[in-house]
């Protein structure tokens, strides 16, 4: 029944008590968007003092004051879908957690090495396209306006580095530059971002590439010279990743690239993912808390938030089994189903 009511998008009978952080407050937060396919294989979710409850609960325990929530089209696995989405965002607010939508456009997950066409747009013109793009961002808001629910960040498009919505909104190949690709990829994200402001006018806005560590400047002047529209830059930054740099150089360059963006795009950064191996649970924490304390002390920075920390137990979804992946490595729970050390980071 819930379901039910939510996907018709009716408004909540209370609102809830709990006070939000202001939008101008640092934003400490995760993106949990896995957490309902976690509770249906049964995983349990437990506090510091070992007590099992909401995973909603805990992050707003330890610290948190925001959530982000990613949303598929038509997901093959029937979750990451508007009436997950907005089931996840019930809870995120009964928690007194503002909130983040990030659309990939995407029936599964959109990223610099994927920007696959939804099923249903297969067969869509450019204009087509650019028409789905706005009418799928307006139908997800709308829902969530009339919830009263109002989200103070929405992330056009996921670590488009290489434009959305292949090919149509590519920007190059193995071949190089795409004739028309800046300007085919930025008519695409400016379809979504004008559906987002005129449900949510005072709602930020978001351009998401990956690699903060990277000088991503030729990036952005590309996508503004374009007519790209953004009120906020969002970076991805997973420091011990990259097997040529220590975390130490990738958490320097990460904010030596978040201020002078900022400073030349006037705009503030967020830092709309991070993550940190789990396998050292000390080291995870040093490396988290370190790089926290540097970006807040820049004041160009929006805030953080960790992607999927609740991941605990060599849990994988059902998509991952299906591909024969192992599983994620960066989440931040213990074994016993407990916020790991990383996450004091958070308080």
């Amino acid at each position: 029944m819930l379901a039910l009511m939510l996907a018709a998008c009716n408004k909540p009978e209370t609102e809830p008590a709990l006070e939000f952080a202001s939008p101008n407050e640092f934003a400490k937060g995760a993106d949990i968007s896995w957490i309902t396919e976690q509770e249906q294989d049964g995983i349990k979710f437990y506090n510091t003092t070992g007590y099992e409850t909401d995973c909603f609960v805990i992050m707003r325990e330890i610290g948190m004051n925001a959530i982000r929530l990613r949303v598929w089209v038509d997901p093959v696995y029937g979750l990451c879908d508007k009436d997950d989405v907005l089931l996840k965002a019930r809870r995120a607010q009964q928690q007194g957690l503002n909130l983040m939508i990030d659309f990939h456009y995407s029936d599964w997950f959109a990223d610099p090495g994927r920007q696959d066409v939804p099923a249903a747009w297969k067969n869509h013109t450019f204009d087509q396209l650019k028409e789905a793009v706005a009418t799928h961002t307006s139908d997800i808001l709308s829902c969530l306006k009339n919830m009263n629910i109002t989200p103070v960040w929405i992330q056009i498009g996921n670590e488009t580095r290489n434009g959305m919505l292949w090919p149509h909104g590519k920007l190059w190949n193995e071949n190089g530059d795409i004739e028309n690709g800046w300007k085919n990829y930025t008519t695409l994200h400016n379809a979504g971002y004008d559906a987002a402001k005129n449900i949510f006018p005072e709602s930020i806005v978001i351009v998401h590439i990956d690699n903060a560590w990277e000088d991503n400047d030729w990036w952005f002047r590309n996508f503004k010279n374009a007519g790209g529209k953004f009120d906020m830059i969002g970076l991805s930054h997973y420091p011990q990743t990259n097997p040529d740099k220590d975390w130490q150089e990738m958490n320097r360059l990460a904010v030596e690239h978040i201020q002078s963006l900022a400073k030349k795009y006037g705009c503030k950064v967020m830092v709309c993912e991070v993550g940190t191996k789990q396998n050292n649970e000390t080291l995870a924490a040093q490396v988290l808390q370190e790089f926290i304390n540097e970006i807040k002390l820049t004041e160009n920075c929006a805030g953080i938030f960790y992607w999927e920390p609740q991941v605990y137990g060599q849990w994988k979804p059902a998509s991952y089994n299906t591909l024969g992946w192992s599983a994620y490595d960066m989440g931040a729970f213990t074994s016993a189903g407990q916020p790991a050390p990383a996450l004091d980071a958070f308080k």
